[in-house]
């Protein structure tokens, strides 16, 4: 029961991860092929989304020991990298600029040209979809912690009104050149417009948010020894070796990495990880995510001998 409820948070995640970049091709594919800028647009929208969710769980391998890391199941699933964050965020905005650029440049040419009614159906599926898997992540989100999924609602929320606006875009465009009303074939590419500037603002956003994040990363330093002293009292923890605190707007991340027995397996370590985790965002109210990894203890010398045989049984640590 405890593991299942500490990966539920991760699956939901990565099930949105997966989601958004295939509603990103797919809407980006309908949009070249139909000849509609919003649709592309709301393309790239979809892109910063799953953006979002893999700065935020994917880190860049850090200087640890590989061979202690595969052996103890290494985690890296921390808290958004500032490179992944900062290299994802200028494609989206490169993408943006070009979408901005395009239709500016149709629009003042006058050379417009109705999307194909596939466009429509592929914004509706799309928006069907997305509903669809936002009721299983919230399904899966409905036991967890209120504040850590109100940030994903949020994007939710703002994801629909982009797909609204390039509904009506891309809709209007069509009616327009089925009612021979030149005005309305205006709309796609203003649509176009609307939702480029939405991913340039959260471009922007996942810079900055990012870099805040590296700023903020050793705030609170006088608060960390309540934060230790939680990770401590979970039984197989043996030191906690580094603990940091990220600022998220009016939440905290957590990184921690721990020690654990050398010779447990890797399935109570993970047990151990989940125990600790569930802890620190029961206590911490203001805690919205928890990253550990596990590392086996090494007392060193001259606890340690370089004598002694790997196929030594004799236990080195107090059970």
């Amino acid at each position: 029961m405890i593991r299942e409820q500490a990966v539920t948070s991760d699956s939901a995640a990565w099930l949105g991860i997966v989601s958004n970049v295939t509603l990103a091709v797919f809407k980006g594919v309908a949009g070249l092929f139909f000849d509609s800028r919003a649709l592309l647009a709301d393309a790239l929208y979809s892109a910063s989304d799953a953006a979002a969710g893999i700065a935020e769980k994917i880190q860049l391998p850090k200087a640890i020991d590989k061979q202690k890391a595969y052996l103890y199941g290494g985690r890296r699933n921390g808290t958004a990298e500032p490179l992944i964050a900062c290299f994802l965020a200028v494609f989206l905005f490169m993408g943006a600029l070009q979408v901005i650029i395009t239709s500016i440049a149709s629009m003042f040419s006058g050379n417009l040209i109705a999307p194909g009614y596939i466009s429509g159906i592929a914004i509706v599926i799309s928006i069907a979809l997305k509903e669809v898997i936002f009721q299983i992540q919230h399904f899966k989100h409905k036991n967890q912690r209120e504040n850590s999924s109100r940030s994903y609602i949020e994007m939710h929320r703002n994801s629909l009104y982009c797909s609204v606006i390039v509904l009506l875009g891309v809709s209007g465009a069509m009616a327009g050149d089925q009612w021979g009303v030149q005005a309305l074939l205006y709309l796609d590419p203003a649509a176009a417009l609307a939702a480029a500037c939405l991913v340039l603002w959260r471009s922007y956003r996942l810079i900055t948010g990012a870099l805040y994040a590296r700023e903020q990363s050793n705030v609170h330093k006088e608060d960390k020894s309540q934060y230790v002293e939680t990770v401590q009292r979970v039984h197989g923890v043996i030191t906690v070796d580094e603990l940091k605190l990220q600022d998220n707007g009016h939440y905290i991340s957590v990184i921690v990495i721990i020690s654990v027995n050398p010779r447990i397996s890797v399935l109570e370590a993970n047990h151990i990880v989940n125990r600790a985790k569930i802890l620190l965002l029961n206590r911490f109210p203001q805690v919205s995510d928890v990253s550990i990894q596990v590392m086996p203890y090494d007392p060193g010398y001259p606890y340690k001998s370089n004598y002694e045989g790997s196929n030594n049984d004799m236990p080195t640590l107090l059970q």
